[in-house]
């Protein structure tokens, strides 16, 4: 007889917090991971918890407004458990605005998010006066309130130590697995999900980032030229990133990222002269639907799949948690069409 009731085998993001849903429910839950926590993509150093735009509404839009406006309660409950901090703070997010193409857009924008995010955030069109903003050639800025940041490594070292505090077990290495399993494996797991199908359900996507020494304060992140600058509560700063689909190495960084610094100074001269502490690569899971790997693994009786979070994985996590924890322990499905696996098979 199973002493488990879920064995999940990845301590990313969504292994990590999907076992914490588990766990808060009651369930008896082990993590597995060969590598460590949030040894793969996870344990990045951007944090951009930013929207989609507010228009051309669908289940995936949807989804993530629901799990951006879940996020203060998750990252809160969780820190609280763990006694350590996440980084997490909805701050918002300022766009420079290019052109007047741009402009027309973001004033449309205003509306659509008036009317699409309920009265929980705001979309406007600001003037760039302010001593923190992204230089933008019309002057003016788009900020949004729905945006937040968090520092992932460290949100994923404070949910393994809330799960540590609710008694769930976190291998490190080989581990048994019991009851129902949930592969969260990244790169990986879209490989062998791909193995013997016709087409395969994802690839990984290299990403660059960098860390700067800078004090920032507690204000908005900055979107210009394609790049995201989060300012971190520790007293840090995150630029990136690159996207990558042809690699030698996975985890070096190279010439990519010095010029993604060399463009942030121009978007944000403040940075000018503050120290880079930190270089950093990883693979992120990309399924081929572009969204979400979420369900059943086909044909594999009682084991599931939380995969492809890419460049929106923490966004999107508590969502994803509560979801998962339905389908897996209430036999609920409340899956968006889009997100389910046969959607990327």
């Amino acid at each position: 007889m199973a002493t488990l009731d879920v064995t999940v085998m990845g301590a990313g993001i969504f292994g990590l917090s999907t076992a914490y849903a588990c766990a808060r429910r009651g369930a008896r839950v082990r993590v597995i991971d060969p590598n460590g926590i949030g040894a793969g993509s996870s344990g990045g150093i951007v944090g951009a918890l930013a929207p989609h735009t507010p228009e051309n509404w669908n289940d995936k839009k949807e989804f993530q407004f629901q799990s951006l406006l879940m996020a203060q309660g998750f990252w809160d409950g969780v820190d609280a458990l763990s006694g350590l901090s996440s980084g997490y703070g909805r701050l918002g997010r300022l766009q420079s605005i290019a052109d007047e193409r741009a402009l027309e857009l973001g004033k449309a924008r205003i509306t659509g998010a008036t009317d699409l995010w309920r009265g929980h955030a705001t979309w406007q069109v600001i003037e760039a006066n302010a001593d923190w903003a992204p230089k933008s050639p019309t002057g003016l800025l788009i900020h949004d309130t729905l945006s937040a940041r968090l520092h992932p490594k460290q949100a994923c070292i404070s949910l393994a130590a809330a799960l540590r505090a609710m008694g769930v077990e976190i291998v490190i290495g080989q581990g048994v697995q019991e009851g129902l399993v949930l592969w969260a494996t990244g790169v990986a797991g879209l490989e062998a999900l791909s193995q013997g199908r016709p087409r395969v359900a994802g690839n990984g996507v290299k990403g660059q980032a960098i860390l700067l020494r800078y004090e920032a304060g507690e204000v908005p992140q900055l979107y210009a030229d394609a790049l995201h600058i989060i300012p971190h509560q520790d007293g840090t700063v995150a630029i990136g990133s690159t996207s990558e689909r042809d690699y030698t190495s996975g985890t070096d960084t190279d010439a990519q990222l010095d010029e993604i610094h060399q463009r942030a100074l121009t978007i944000c001269p403040q940075l000018t002269g503050a120290p880079v502490i930190a270089r950093w690569a990883g693979v992120r899971p990309r399924a081929r639907s572009r969204a979400p790997m979420l369900g059943a693994w086909p044909d594999r009786s009682g084991q599931f799949i939380a995969n492809g979070g890419f460049k929106i994985g923490f966004g999107m996590a508590p969502k994803v948690a509560e979801v998962m924890a339905d389908l897996m322990l209430d036999n609920r499905d409340q899956i968006p069409d889009g997100f389910r696996v046969e959607a990327s098979l």
